[in-house]
């Protein structure tokens, strides 16, 4: 398979937006998985592959009938829904709550809270990296003594092509 000869970097850029191959990331996911002792199946390679090829927002069932015509066979939601807990557990792929739909982590190597500017025009997601943002969350809870364990910033709008295409 093509993924062995690609050599898998981490990214030093906050501001890259995971403008990278879908190639080279999930590369770098196999890489990350085999460092932390865990194992990347096949299944979740793919639907790792599905999700950063998607391009958007990806709702379990839309993967289900993804991997459905790439091997075709039937494939459990189930099984779907154990895969991405996993990958959502190494800090590879993220939920869009308000979508109820998954996306690749634009920066599996560290972990970061998630920052999603969502399009409502076309369903696109940016995901951004913001010390500042994460420091004042942080913060924030220590006044209130919470103890966060998860936290995802979504923002929806409209992106810059659908303004460009007059659907603003």
């Amino acid at each position: 398979m093509a993924l062995l000869s690609i050599q898998p970097r981490s990214c030093a850029d906050p501001n890259c937006r995971g403008q990278h191959a879908p190639a080279e990331r999930v590369a770098l996911a196999v890489s990350l998985c085999g460092t932390r002792g865990v194992q990347l199946t096949e299944l979740r390679r793919q639907i790792l592959e599905l999700l950063w090829e998607s391009g958007r927002p990806t709702g379990a069932y839309e993967l289900i009938e993804a991997l459905k015509q790439r091997d075709s066979r039937p494939v459990g939601p189930p099984t779907v829904y154990r895969a991405l807990e996993f990958l959502m557990s190494q800090g590879l792929v993220s939920k869009i709550e308000s979508r109820n739909a998954y996306v690749p982590c634009a920066y599996p190597e560290r972990r970061h809270d998630c920052l999603f500017f969502i399009c409502s025009t076309c369903g696109a997601s940016v995901e951004l990296e913001d010390r500042r943002l994460e420091c004042l969350i942080s913060e924030n809870a220590a006044l209130i003594g919470f103890h966060a364990t998860r936290r995802v910033v979504e923002v929806e709008g409209i992106c810059t092509r659908c303004i460009a295409a007059g659907a603003a």
